[in-house]
């Protein structure tokens, strides 16, 4: 049974880190790219970033480039999303998701077939 679950989101100060993690089950990491995304209120769920199956590169969407970092252990099967320099505006439900079509834009939420239940990340002074 595939399953992701996200788990690390809080409630933090502007400038605070925090670091979510995606924990995988049911597939192998290595073979898939896992996107993250969030969902601010009001607002639709936009893609922040990718980090590949095949060789661990990783994408950016602008407002969190140099800010968030991807990364992943295989051995535990679970990828890690560090946010650095957290700003009000970051505040939304983040959600990874598997990536099972290939071509297009990654940020498109209709190449991903299975998504994680989502958590919530609030940044307020």
């Amino acid at each position: 049974q595939v399953q992701l679950v996200e788990s690390g989101g809080g409630l933090v100060q502007p400038g605070d880190s925090l670091r979510l993690s995606c924990a995988a089950s049911g597939f192998t990491l290595d073979y898939y790219t896992i996107g993250w995304f969030r969902q601010a209120p009001g607002k639709e769920r936009e893609g922040i970033g990718y980090i590949s199956g095949r060789d661990g590169s990783t994408n950016y969407e602008n407002s969190v480039k140099g800010r968030f970092t991807f990364s992943r252990d295989d051995a535990k099967n679970t990828v890690y999303l560090q946010m650095n320099s957290l700003k009000p505006e970051d505040t939304a439900v983040y959600y990874c998701a598997r990536r099972s079509v290939y071509g297009g834009n990654w940020w498109d939420r209709r190449l991903y077939d299975y998504w994680g239940q989502g958590t919530q990340v609030t940044v307020s002074s």
